[in-house]
């Protein structure tokens, strides 16, 4: 018994010692000065950050709304990718022109170096796009075009999608002009990319106006994302209106042009802080003449020039659906955009680089010039025959030097180039890597532009027509107008005449180019083609309606009646919880229309989504017997569609609705419920009928 009573005194003992030491090392850590407060990882700074970040969101709330400093934070980062890709593209330019400087001399390693340095990039460009996000290849615009429409394609907005874009498009413009492909459709893309985030930030205070701001945000960046590209900030704008949307919401207007002017602001700042310009300034500088900038009768000489674009982009754009179809025919072809992108992407950016290799046919195509040093030339008010042919006026190197070599006038160099250029941009549109289409058709124009400029000069000079004013026209002038009038007629805008203005601040030509624009457009509209970016709509069978009309002028006539799906999910008006928990599982939309039964079907309005979860989380047992319309707010109808309403009026209405879903009933009874899902599927299997 002493024993016992010793073992379990030992034990209390070590047990009021565990106590001591615990109650010790309590009051240490209770008494340090450090340690006063439970520790949590950055609970200090976390909290700080909090409270500064809210008194920030009060301070800047006062003065405007947050998705005001959206649309300038958005101009202003959307200006930052568009001159970090710009810079990042001529290092590696110049890179290669240096190598191929360097081997001089020996004709085989420059040809290979010529044409295996844009093959490696288009190939890398092509293999890192379809391995990433193969989300990120081609343009882009065509899929803006339908997330504008209020259509949801979330995989064209992710992160991966927008990092996957930015470098596979600056490998593609670092290819330079042997590929021939341009910039503004996928940096539009980019800047699409980044208002989804801003507009996912701003919702984040604003929650209940989320659908708008998301609209808006989308919306904005389209036109920033062409303002980024050129510093144009009006042309953007009416681009984004004219290309990108069906329905453009007057609201969208002073957020686009406040959005715009800051991401062109700090693309010309940061040209100016870089040491390429002195001072902000056009883009592409030129010399017009102030004075007299063109006689009288040239307007004939304009318009004419119009309707020549006009001609020639209709044979382009019939090419471009041909070798659209082709690529979707042919097994080989389709075989190898299936599993093989990057095997394609080099063979086809091989075969034209070595037509571009400078000493060979390359020589008459100014294949050594960037895609600006081919603008910049294409717009040189000087004119180049009269100085070919004068010994005493010598050709400058900066800027005529590459369009002139040895027994080869230069008219000869301005007809082969757009006879190569024609085929050869068609085929490069082929290619499976982010690339823009807009650029080399702004290019083709004005070479096309200059060759009927520089061609009347020759028969003024030859002695074919007298008088001094078909002797002293401007061909820059004509270069310009060609320029706006060919892009435009591809894609069936306006918008080009005011980019070439904003562009050179040549004010002087603007009622030449505006001209020139409107009959090139009336000549490519005729017959209800489609424009450029129709086409790969088509192609890619994107439930884009304008689009699809084109190529099927029956299906905007299509009654709502035989689309519409039949079943759709309903709550009689006395439903019990069990079926308003069904209802709630099985469907997805905000709305859900309420029937008077489910026998008669007839619509007595509809109940949100949101008091039905309320509804369902704060029941209890007084609640279960009563009817829905006791428990819940019954909406009434605002629109409703007919059966017999067509999909061209549905989808009219959907716009301006927004999320709201359209009823359709006959007679008071419910047929079915059309939201922007219901007419993408609507859409969808009526593509596959084409």
């Amino acid at each position: 018994m002493s024993r016992q009573d010793e073992a379990s005194g030992s034990d209390t003992t070590g047990v009021n010692n565990n106590g001591r030491r615990e109650n010790q090392s309590e009051t240490f850590l209770n008494e340090s000065p450090l340690l006063a407060t439970p520790w949590k990882p950055h609970r200090w700074s976390h909290a700080l950050v909090k409270d500064w970040l809210l008194k920030l969101k009060c301070c800047l709330g006062r003065v405007c709304g947050m998705e005001w400093y959206g649309y300038a934070v958005l101009g202003i980062l959307t200006a930052i990718l568009s001159f970090v890709m710009d810079l990042s593209v001529t290092k590696l330019l110049r890179a290669h022109q240096w190598l191929h400087t360097q081997l001089e001399g020996n004709r085989v390693l420059q040809f290979f170096c010529w044409t295996l340095y844009p093959a490696s990039l288009c190939a890398v460009s092509s293999s890192f796009s379809h391995n990433i996000c193969p989300f990120s290849t081609g343009s882009g615009l065509p899929e803006v075009r339908v997330m504008l429409a209020g259509i949801e394609m979330p995989q064209y907005l992710s992160l991966t999608n927008m990092f996957s874009k930015f470098l596979g498009l600056t490998c593609t413009l670092a290819a330079g002009s042997t590929v021939f492909l341009g910039k503004v459709g996928p940096f539009v893309h980019l800047s699409t990319m980044v208002g989804g985030y801003l507009s996912n930030l701003c919702t984040l205070t604003q929650a209940n106006e989320e659908e708008k701001a998301t609209g808006e945000m989308l919306v904005v960046a389209a036109a920033v994302g062409v303002a980024s590209c050129f510093g144009a900030p009006i042309s953007g704008v009416l681009f984004s209106v004219e290309v990108m949307s069906s329905h453009f919401a007057l609201r969208n207007y002073y957020p686009c042009f406040f959005s715009v002017a800051c991401g062109a602001l700090t693309f010309r700042l940061f040209s100016v802080w870089s040491g390429e310009e002195e001072t902000l300034q056009a883009l592409f500088q030129t010399n017009f003449a102030s004075a007299l900038p063109f006689f009288p009768l040239e307007i004939v000489l304009f318009a004419f020039l119009g309707l020549l674009c006009g001609a020639v982009s209709c044979c382009y754009l019939s090419c471009h659906r041909c070798i659209l179809r082709f690529t979707k025919t042919n097994p080989v072809i389709v075989k190898m955009l299936t599993t093989e992108k990057g095997v394609y992407s080099g063979l086809v950016a091989f075969l034209l680089a070595s037509l571009t290799f400078p000493h060979s046919i390359g020589r008459y195509m100014a294949s050594k010039c960037t895609m600006k040093q081919l603008l910049t030339s294409l717009l040189d008010s000087r004119q180049w025959i009269s100085q070919y042919y004068n010994a005493t006026d010598q050709l400058e190197p900066e800027s005529l030097w590459e369009w002139s070599s040895p027994g080869c006038p230069v008219y000869l160099s301005l007809a082969v180039f757009l006879l190569m250029k024609l085929w050869m941009l068609v085929l490069a549109c082929t290619l499976p890597l982010p690339a823009g289409y807009f650029m080399p058709v702004f290019i083709y124009g004005a070479a096309l532009g200059r060759l009927l400029a520089e061609g009347i000069t020759y028969v003024s000079s030859s002695g074919v027509t007298s008088g001094q004013d078909w002797a002293s026209i401007n061909p820059g002038g004509y270069a310009l107008a060609g320029a706006a009038a060919f892009s435009g007629a591809v894609t069936h805008t306006l918008s080009p005449a005011l980019l070439a203005v904003e562009l050179t601040g040549q004010f002087s030509h603007t009622v030449p180019i505006l001209l020139a624009t409107l009959l090139a457009n009336a000549l490519a509209r005729s017959g209800n083609r489609p424009s450029f970016y129709d086409a790969l709509s088509i192609s890619k069978r994107l439930p884009h309606l304008p689009s699809l009309t084109m190529v099927c002028p029956r299906l905007p006539t299509t009654l709502v009646g035989k689309a519409v799906a039949a079943k759709t999910v309903q709550l009689r008006r006395t439903a019990d919880l069990v079926e308003i928990q069904h209802a709630i599982d099985t469907s997805t939309e905000r709305q859900i229309p309420v029937v008077d039964s489910y026998e008669s079907s007839i619509l007595l309005g509809f109940v949100l989504r949101s008091e039905l979860l309320m509804f369902l989380r704060h029941y209890n047992v007084e609640m279960l017997g009563k009817p829905l319309e006791e428990v819940c707010c019954l909406h009434p109808t605002s629109v409703l569609l007919s059966p017999h309403n067509t999909i061209q009026e549905a989808h009219g209405i959907l716009t301006v609705a927004g999320s709201q879903p359209l009823f359709v009933t006959d007679r008071g009874r419910l047929v079915g419920l059309i939201s922007w899902p219901e007419m993408k599927r609507i859409l969808e299997d009526l593509t596959n009928e084409i």
